[in-house]
């Protein structure tokens, strides 16, 4: 059963909302995780190219995933509620940030970092401790470098060419 957030705090704890519900993709019956990390798919094919501007674009929606988590999470009621799904989004973009563009990164991407998502290695679980937006994204955020880091990996080790 999925609660829905009360309606206290406006339009902008209502933006804050739907931006962590990965635009409603986190109301998702099934795998709600899955469903915002497929959100993120389109956002990662429009990194821009280089370090700095991805760098600058990550860290930008770090910024408002860890806001808007933290905002729909009080609206909700609940630690870390299952609907929310915007950090799945920029675990998402760390996975593929500073990688080759294409359609076998997506998808090794996407398959690596739902697996260390569900996983939670440390310090991911560890993380998910941290107070307010912040334990909610920074775990996905960790499993989005193990992930990028496990693809770095299976490239210079020849078993994957992208």
């Amino acid at each position: 059963m999925h609660s829905q957030p009360n309606e206290e705090g406006g339009g902008l704890a209502t933006l804050a909302t739907w931006l962590a519900t990965g635009f409603g993709s986190g109301f998702s019956p099934v795998a709600p995780g899955t469903a915002g990390t497929l959100v993120a798919v389109p956002f990662a094919l429009l990194l821009p190219a280089g370090y700095l501007a991805q760098t600058l674009v990550i860290a930008g929606v770090t910024a408002l995933a860890i806001w808007s988590a933290g905002v729909a999470a009080r609206r909700f009621g609940l630690k870390d509620p299952g609907q929310i799904v915007v950090d799945e989004i920029a675990g998402y973009l760390v996975t593929v940030a500073f990688l080759p563009s294409g359609w076998l990164t997506l998808a090794v991407g996407f398959v690596l970092f739902r697996l260390f998502d569900i996983v939670k290695p440390p310090p991911c679980r560890w993380a998910e401790t941290l107070p307010g937006g912040l334990g909610i994204v920074a775990d996905d955020l960790l499993a989005g470098v193990y992930a990028n880091l496990v693809i770095r990996i299976l490239c210079i080790s020849g078993i994957l060419s992208l």
